[in-house]
């Protein structure tokens, strides 16, 4: 079994640390810690081998794959001479990069550059005589897109499609094209992607899942963790404040106050949602350009325990955004692999363990589904996963 691993963003930070990630493992050359498919766990489940995975995607990027794995060697997220041992593997992938596209579209209408990103995938799959691909965003984020009634129904985009207006953003012109082609689609990155009604019909109709959003890779994930902590021990918090710093090309873009707006929205969800209730508290994010591909969060949490003692909780988290990441794209690739072979069509709730903003299985937000409390979130993943 052989699968396609299609990446938005192709020659970014996190493509290119899962490229050289999946390779060295496969080679025995490191190992795969972070990748939860490969813990046991997961064995027995019928998943493809990180070995089978194929790579190409799309980019508006014309940096080549080995020179962006150089850049992550300096930056101290790839280990030096690994690039080199992985040479091969890098030049295959990078030799399926196709160019991607912007919104809105150059000389193009949507209609025609959905059509050319559709077909570039296609022509992939049948190229390599891969049994499925999966399609995954990982491209820098956008600013949260407006309502717009073509969003509403699959029929209504159609129609807007056809008549050649731009309703789309740029994710979810790709989310529009993978679907199409009937892959797999994730989105990894907070940004609008397959979360609208209209694609949710689209995913249905052809018979392919999709999941996300955001991946949960830092703070998140400990606020994840945390806030059941809370609720649990009965404890009431009354703020949950978090400034992160980040750098790269990540924190470039959330520079942008728009771009900021959708990331905030994601990393905000998890506290109330579990814990029932509005907390104070907001969370920033700096960009740093002197972190390169690294990232530090800080949180400061009031709470009020047993006949009103005020306490507190903080805590800092340092990492590196793309050896987070990585190996979480490797594991929804196979995951969403088996949803794909096993017949799965439209939203995968189950996979809600791997992001911030998980979609429910009606496709909305907080949906019927979700639970954003970690160790509940991985029960429900183990046990799905089982009984593919």
């Amino acid at each position: 079994m052989t699968t396609g691993v299609w990446l938005v963003g192709a020659r970014g930070s996190v493509a290119t640390t899962a490229v050289v990630g999946a390779a060295a493992v496969a080679a025995g050359l490191t190992p795969p810690t972070g990748c939860v498919t490969e813990s046991p766990d997961f064995a027995g489940t019928r998943l493809p081998d990180l070995g089978d995975l194929v790579f190409g995607g799309h980019d508006v990027a014309g940096a080549d794959l080995a020179k962006r794995a150089e850049q992550l060697v300096r930056s101290g997220v790839v280990p030096a001479g690994l690039p080199e041992l992985v040479t091969d593997d890098l030049a295959a992938a990078d030799a399926e990069i196709r160019p991607g596209v912007r919104v809105p579209v150059d000389a193009r209408d949507q209609a025609t550059a959905a059509a050319a990103l559709a077909s570039d995938i296609a022509a992939f799959r049948e190229r390599r005589g891969l049994d499925r691909v999966v399609v995954i965003n990982v491209a820098s984020t956008e600013p949260p897109a407006g309502e717009h009634p073509a969003h509403g129904s699959l029929d209504a985009l159609s129609a807007a499609l056809a008549s050649g207006n731009d309703v789309l953003p740029a994710s979810s012109l790709y989310a529009y094209a993978a679907l199409t082609a009937g892959c797999p689609y994730v989105d990894f990155t907070p940004s609008t992607g397959a979360r609208l009604p209209a694609l949710d019909e689209l995913a249905r109709r052809r018979g392919v899942p999709y999941a996300g959003r955001d991946g949960k890779t830092g703070e998140t994930l400990l606020k994840s963790v945390l806030a059941p902590m809370f609720a649990q021990r009965a404890l009431r918090v009354r703020a949950w404040s978090g400034t992160n710093l980040l750098g790269g090309g990540d924190g470039a873009t959330l520079a942008d106050p728009a771009a900021a707006a959708a990331k905030n929205a994601s990393k905000s969800l998890v506290v109330g949602e579990t814990l029932g209730y509005p907390v104070d508290g907001q969370v920033h994010i700096d960009y740093v350009a002197d972190l390169g591909d690294w990232k530090t969060a800080w949180d400061h949490v009031v709470f009020d325990g047993f006949l009103g003692a005020r306490m507190s909780l903080q805590f800092t988290w340092q990492g590196c955004d793309s050896a987070l990441a990585a190996p979480l794209i490797l594991d929804l690739a196979r995951l969403m692999d088996l949803a794909h072979a096993s017949g799965r069509a439209g939203p995968v709730n189950e996979l809600a363990f791997f992001f911030k903003d998980p979609v429910g299985a009606d496709g909305t937000t907080g949906g019927p589904g979700v639970d954003h409390a970690l160790a509940t979130q991985y029960a429900t993943l183990r046990s799905w996963a089982a009984s593919r």
